[in-house]
């Protein structure tokens, strides 16, 4: 059965992009094989700098993975932090690490290029990342395009460690989720925390209505043709409406005659209601005070048990 890698960063309330991009296909890959799904709170401290919202936000994140779907009987899911293993690995693997391939990074200059401060977290990210995944002796590695260079570096980490010092990891195979290039946020841009421009999923139903209504269009009157090719709106509604409803909406975009405004609404109205099943989930969890407690700990029980393995090879190999 192979073993799935999966990690979601905890610097702050989870939006329809993380669903829709990471969470739901996550879940989906369940029926594959044996998952492993941690909340990446030692990454978000690239981000986040006050202690009591990163605790806030981690164990919010674990609620509404489990409020999407989740099902602790059939993968774990746990604390990055939970693993103190995983920061050993990244020493190691930071020791074979080139610093033109970090260097070459996407993502870090695209953080830097949004205003992040450079920081050696920021630089390193991919480093930590790598051992998120071959601490677990992972098979399959779930991500979106622009993670997959990140996979890259985990495998030529990986290589490199094996011509070193022996054979001692397998190399992980990306699964692209194409589903995470499609998640626009409300001023167009890929849908980020970091942007600010996030549709949350558990947001209450006045801010939700608010964010939609917010969405950045262009300024074509009522009565004009519109293209859905191009529109926010529609590229959101597409992820949630049925194949006919998206099919009418479009056409009315095509045929002009409605205005911006009662796609918006249109848009909410289906948001709310695609997503109200896992609202109820959330609050018959809220319900239970230990349940996702005692699923974190069952999660981290099984994560240590592959990690000590794992760590016990790669400390013989290079010698500690």
């Amino acid at each position: 059965m192979p073993r799935i890698i999966s990690g979601i960063q905890s610097s702050g309330v989870l939006h329809i992009g993380n669903y829709f991009g990471m969470i739901q296909p996550a879940i989906a890959l369940q029926a594959e094989g044996e998952a492993f799904y941690f909340i990446a709170n030692y990454h978000a401290l690239t981000s986040v700098r006050d202690p009591n919202v990163l605790r806030e936000n981690s164990r919010r994140v674990a609620l509404d993975f489990l409020a999407c779907g989740f099902d602790p009987d059939r993968g774990a899911l746990f604390m990055q932090t939970d693993v103190p293993q995983v920061t050993e690995l990244a020493w190691i693997l930071s020791t074979v690490a080139p610093m033109g391939l970090l260097e070459r990074a996407h993502s870090y200059k695209d953080k830097l290029a949004h205003g992040m401060t450079a920081s050696a977290g920021l630089f390193t990210y991919p480093v930590l990342m790598a051992a998120d995944i071959l601490i677990y002796d992972s098979d399959i590695v779930p991500v979106g395009k622009d993670q997959k260079q990140h996979i890259e570096i985990t495998r030529d980490l990986a290589v490199k460690m094996n011509e070193t010092f022996g054979q001692i990891f397998k190399l992980p195979e990306p699964r692209i989720r194409a589903a995470t290039e499609t998640v626009p946020g409300v001023d167009g841009q890929k849908m980020s925390k970091s942007y600010g421009n996030t549709i949350d999923i558990f947001g209450d139903e006045k801010e939700t209505r608010k964010r939609v209504m917010s969405i950045v269009t262009d300024s074509k009157p009522v009565d004009e043709p519109k293209d859905p090719a191009t529109s926010t709106i529609f590229q959101l509604f597409s992820l949630v409406g049925s194949k006919d409803e998206i099919a009418v909406m479009g056409e009315r975009f095509r045929k002009g005659g409605a205005g911006y405004g009662d796609f918006k609404k249109q848009l909410f109205e289906k948001l709310w209601e695609y997503f109200s099943p896992m609202r109820k989930r959330r609050e018959e969890i809220l319900a239970d005070k230990l349940y996702v407690d005692n699923v974190l700990v069952r999660g981290a029980g099984r994560a240590n048990e592959v990690a000590n393995d794992v760590m016990t090879r790669v400390r013989a190999a290079v010698g500690l």
